[in-house]
C-alpha cells in the first residue's frame, strides 16, 4: 500500500513548489513510466500457458522414454524434463555443440518438421550398452561411424514413437524421422528466424548424465495451439485416466523386450577324476529319461515343461505345461 502524505507533509511539498525548489517537469517525468524494449525480429509466440502446458505434455514424454530405454537396454536410466523456453531456431542452433546428433522428424498430420537433439553424453553411454559394453563414456568426442548412426536410427525411431502417447490429449500424431546430421550448422530443417519452443531434458546413463533437446517450431504447433492451455488439458484429463491406454502402452514396450530362453536336456554329477579323463566318444548318462519333459528357463526363471523336437530342419521345443 502507497504511503499517505501527512498534512505537514504536503504543505512543505506546495511550498518548496512555490519557492521553486522542486521543478514540476522534473516530477512529471519521473510519474512517466518507462517503455520496455522488445526485439520485433524475435517475437514472442507462444504465451506462458503455452509453455506450461508443453512442460506438462513432455513430462510425461521423459517419463516414457526412461521405461522405454530402462525395458530396452536393461539398464537404469532417467530422463527429467530441465526447462521449456521459446527462441529462434538460429540461437538454438548457436547453443548446440559440435559435434552432436540432429534428428530431424515429421508429426503427421501436422504440417513441417521438428528436431530430437541428442548429445554425445546421452549417445556414447547408450551405443556402448547397445554393443554390450557397460554404459561408458568414450574417452574424448569423436564422429559417429555408420553403423552406429544405423543402430541409433531405428533407437531414435522407436523413441520419437512416445511422442504420440504424450500427446494423444491435444493432438494424434504419428512421428517419423526423416533424418540425422552431426552437424548443427548443415541442419536447416527450420527457418533461422522461425520461433520454436524447445523442452531440455536432464538424461543420466549410469554414472553419466547428459542432455535432449526436443525443438519444436510454432508454424508446426500453430494448428493446435489454442489447445496448449491448462483448461483443455485439465478438461481431458478425466477422460485420459479413464481410458486404458496406459496399459496398452506398457504392454507395447514390454513387448519388445528381448528374453533369454534355455532349455535343459538334463543333469548329471561327475568326479572330477572322470570329468578330466572325458574324451571323444564318452557317453554321459542323465538323469532324464526317454520321453520325460525337459525344463525351459526364461531369464533364469524355470517357467515351462517341453518336449524337444525339430520344425524346418531346425532343433525345436514344444510347451506341455506352464509352470
Amino acid at each position: 500500500m502507497a504511503d499517505v502524505l501527512s498534512q505537514a507533509e504536503i504543505d512543505a511539498l506546495l511550498q518548496a513548489l512555490n519557492s521553486g525548489e522542486v521543478q514540476t517537469e522534473v516530477i512529471k517525468e519521473e510519474a512517466t513510466p518507462k517503455a520496455k524494449k522488445y526485439d520485433f525480429r524475435r517475437p514472442n509466440k507462444f504465451s506462458k500457458e503455452h509453455l506450461r502446458t508443453l512442460y506438462m505434455i513432455h513430462e510425461n514424454y521423459g517419463r516414457l522414454v526412461a521405461n522405454f530405454l530402462s525395458a530396452y537396454l536393461r539398464a537404469s536410466i532417467q530422463v527429467k524434463i530441465v526447462s521449456v523456453e521459446q527462441m529462434t531456431y538460429e540461437d538454438f542452433i548457436l547453443s548446440l555443440p559440435t559435434p552432436t546428433l540432429m534428428n530431424v522428424f515429421s508429426m503427421e498430420p501436422l504440417k513441417g518438421s521438428a528436431v530430437l537433439e541428442t548429445n554425445m553424453n546421452f549417445i556414447f553411454p547408450i551405443i556402448d550398452l547397445l554393443f554390450g559394453g557397460r554404459g561408458e563414456m568414450v574417452a574424448r568426442n569423436r564422429e559417429l561411424t555408420e553403423i552406429e548412426l544405423h543402430v541409433l536410427r531405428r533407437l531414435n525411431s522407436r523413441m520419437l514413437e512416445q511422442l504420440s502417447y504424450s500427446w494423444s490429449d491435444i493432438q494424434n500424431i504419428t512421428p517419423k524421422l526423416e533424418n540425422m546430421e552431426t552437424n548443427p550448422q548443415f541442419t536447416q530443417a527450420i527457418s533461422p528466424n522461425e520461433t520454436v519452443a524447445v523442452i531440455t531434458m536432464g538424461t543420466t546413463v549410469g554414472k553419466y548424465e547428459g542432455l535432449l533437446n526436443l525443438c519444436l517450431p510454432y508454424m508446426l504447433l500453430e494448428p493446435v495451439i489454442s489447445r496448449l492451455s491448462a483448461s483443455h488439458w485439465f478438461a481431458t484429463g478425466g477422460e485420459r485416466e479413464a481410458r486404458p491406454d496406459y496399459r496398452t502402452v506398457v504392454e507395447k514396450i514390454l513387448a519388445g523386450v528381448p528374453v533369454e530362453l534355455i532349455a535343459y536336456i538334463g543333469r548329471t554329477r561327475l568326479p572330477v577324476r572322470d570329468f578330466i579323463q572325458l574324451q571323444v566318444g564318452d557317453v554321459i548318462t542323465l538323469e532324464k529319461t526317454v520321453g520325460e519333459d525337459l525344463e525351459l528357463y526364461v531369464d533364469g526363471h524355470h517357467k515351462f515343461q517341453v518336449q524337444p523336437g525339430i520344425v524346418n530342419k531346425k532343433i525345436a521345443v514344444q510347451v506341455t505345461e506352464v509352470v
